[in-house]
């Protein structure tokens, strides 16, 4: 039997077995503590749902398990008579452990990244950390914030090898060669197909393997198939991958029907006013009380005094959303009117073309351009997005020139920046526009010293932060009315996106995008309370309208003060699938087929109801299709330096 057992390596097999099943063991791990992490954004309703959501996952873990150990596996079968060696086990384990923990390592990333992103983390997070210069200073103080995130990969890591030094390989001389390296080829081949049809999601020639979008086929709700996800299948799906592909599901009028993206207005007389566009770190709708006062939340508390005042006399829109999920995706959103889905536009292979925007148009009307971020300059790809679209200058942490007032973590306080750009501003000629991407309100939600203890703690981390950046608003206000061109100014304040949920309403899927959008203009009749939808890139052509842009431009958005002609509506990307708000419904496009209507009140996406679709439902999913499809052709073929 021992003669038997060395020509036809069951001994081997047998333990190669056992060591990929512990992977499997610890991808179930990690997948429970992902769901402990983020069980309030998750919404599984019992046990036996989280673990029928567990089963379907396995085909995804089944593949980033053989991406990982595809050498390993080749290295412990192939036909060497030598491999149950002391020796070369010990290579084995440390190649199995090196390649097994690094991807295992990724899946801790999204039990603290998931609450920012709502998805799991992909390969486009490498293009925002390449733009990072701090990235050792990240590291230290995310072990130091997210020490339990580390102890617990330590753990797992530890658990993982003594079970794996549980069993060995006994060494063992095959008695006959021929035999053995004839058996261990046919075992090769086996191994070798029995790899691939697992990595494929299963053995049918006739299908594309198994990609992220396939979780979505499984659940019932779209964050479920972030726990149907593991984070290093994620990644490697998207290497080399790019969600810009063109589609041709309608008629190409229906664009113009339902968006009108050639955009020419005519309702205000034309102006030369300045303008000052405040982006605002992670400050979702959420914490500003202004916008929440028809919500219904019970026990609710808001942490922006300033801007509640500041909103009373403001156009606000208190249906607003975000139109990605990082800050990347909402400069390009805002400023040139191009939202991001599966992939940022910015980090896609066609941000490089000439773009017809808020900072073009008003850099052709005489304007002087600027964007100031207090990270060091070039940090989220901010400098080079603003070369892009044409800024005449850009302030960083560099021109600022002071790094006492730095935050030990992403940049400069926002009070003593708001400052500095106040100061520049009083320097420049008018008309001027400027733009400012606040950094304060942000992991690791702390604030200056010498404010500790002036702002509420609030119920969540990111509370005392809101509350300082609203303090940093009220002093620039205070210092910028002194000055004479502050009557003359078109202030804009909105966010990149949200942060932390606290508050049930604000946990559901599509009300973690919401996001402020308040327009201000000293003594001017621009006051009132608008409920209706609105999004990120209605920032641009609202702006055009307001000074009395007369030419055509490119917008997929529409001016929030006077476009009539295009019904409100509001596009994302969330676990998946692109969603459309639109009159009375909601729909879920996975990119080929619509695979859910809800109500549009269903803002957690709960209640499907695609089996009573309705023609106006049906509408509503043409005009997803046709966004989308006018979105990847315009940007593919480079058409955004002009109006369609």
């Amino acid at each position: 039997m021992n003669k038997f057992n060395k020509i036809f390596r069951f001994q081997e097999y047998s333990v190669l077995l056992y060591r990929l099943l512990l992977a499997y063991v610890f991808y179930f791990i990690v997948r429970v503590l992902f769901f402990i992490y983020n069980y309030s954004l998750l919404k599984v309703n019992s046990i036996g749902e989280f673990f029928e959501l567990a089963y379907y996952g396995l085909a995804f873990d089944t593949a980033a398990i053989l991406y990982a150990n595809s050498l390993f596996i080749v290295l412990s079968i192939i036909p060497i008579w030598y491999n149950t060696s002391k020796g070369y086990q010990k290579f084995l384990t440390y190649v199995y452990f090196t390649l097994n923990l690094i991807a295992f390592a990724t899946n801790f990333i999204d039990f603290i990244y998931y609450k920012y992103i709502f998805s799991r983390t992909t390969v486009a997070v490498y293009s925002v950390l390449e733009n990072e210069t701090n990235k050792a200073n990240m590291f230290f103080r995310f072990l130091v914030s997210y020490w339990h995130v580390y102890l617990a990969f330590v753990v797992c890591a530890f658990a993982w090898i003594y079970l794996y030094k549980k069993v060995k390989v006994k060494e063992q001389v095959p008695s006959s060669k021929v035999k053995y390296f004839s058996f261990s080829a046919i075992g090769f081949v086996i191994a070798g197909l029995l790899v691939v049809g697992g990595i494929r999601g299963d053995f049918k020639k006739s299908t594309r393997p198994i990609n992220m979008i396939d979780a979505n086929r499984h659940v019932k709700q779209p964050q479920h198939a972030d726990i149907v996800l593991n984070t290093p299948f994620s990644i490697i799906r998207t290497i080399n991958q790019t969600s810009f592909k063109k589609i041709n599901l309608v008629d190409s009028t229906l664009v113009n029907q339902y968006f009108k993206p050639k955009k020419q207005y005519a309702n205000f007389p034309e102006s030369r006013p300045n303008i000052v566009l405040f982006i605002t770190e992670s400050y979702g709708r959420e914490y500003l009380g202004s916008f929440n006062k028809d919500m219904n939340i019970p026990n609710y508390k808001g942490y922006t005094p300033f801007i509640d005042s500041l909103a009373q006399h403001s156009l606000i829109y208190t249906n607003a959303y975000a139109n990605g999920r990082k800050s990347i995706h909402g400069m390009s959103s805002v400023l040139s009117g191009i939202p991001s889905f599966k992939d940022a536009f910015t980090s896609s292979p066609y941000p490089k073309q000439k773009i017809q925007s808020i900072v073009s148009i008003l850099n052709e009307l005489g304007y002087d351009t600027s964007f100031f971020h207090g990270a060091p300059n070039g940090s989220m790809g901010f400098l080079g997005f603003s070369n892009i679209l044409g800024f005449d200058h850009y302030y960083g942490k560099t021109e600022f020139n002071n790094d006492d007032e730095f935050d030990g973590s992403w940049g400069i306080w926002d009070e003593p920046f708001f400052h500095f750009m106040k100061e520049t501003l009083d320097k420049k000629k008018a008309p001027f526009f400027s733009t400012i991407f606040t950094v304060s309100s942000h992991e690791p939600y702390t604030v200056p010293e010498k404010y500790k203890d002036k702002f509420p703690a609030g119920d969540i981390a990111i509370h005392k932060c809101v509350g300082y950046t609203d303090y940093a608003f009220k002093k620039f206000f205070e210092e910028a009315k002194k000055m004479p061109w502050y009557n003359n100014t078109i202030f804009i304040i909105t966010a990149d996106h949200g942060n932390l949920k606290y508050y049930d309403e604000y946990k559901k899927v599509l009300n973690r995008d919401a996001v402020p959008i308040l327009i201000f203009k000293p003594n001017s009749d621009l006051v009132g309370v608008h409920k209706e939808l609105a999004q990120q890139i209605d920032i641009y052509p609202t702006i055009m309208d307001l000074i009395g842009y007369k030419q055509p431009f490119r917008s997929w958005g529409r001016s929030l003060v006077g476009d009539y002609e295009i019904k409100p509506f509001v596009i994302s990307y969330n676990s998946g699938g692109y969603q459309l708000q639109m009159g009375n419904y909601i729909c879920n496009f996975d990119g080929k087929n619509i695979t859910g209507y809800y109500d549009i009140k269903d803002k957690g996406l709960e209640h499907n109801l695609i089996d009573k679709k309705t023609p106006e439902m049906e509408k509503v999913g043409e005009a997803c299709k046709a966004f989308v499809q006018d979105y990847m052709e315009k940007i593919i073929d480079q058409k955004l330096d002009k109006p369609w």
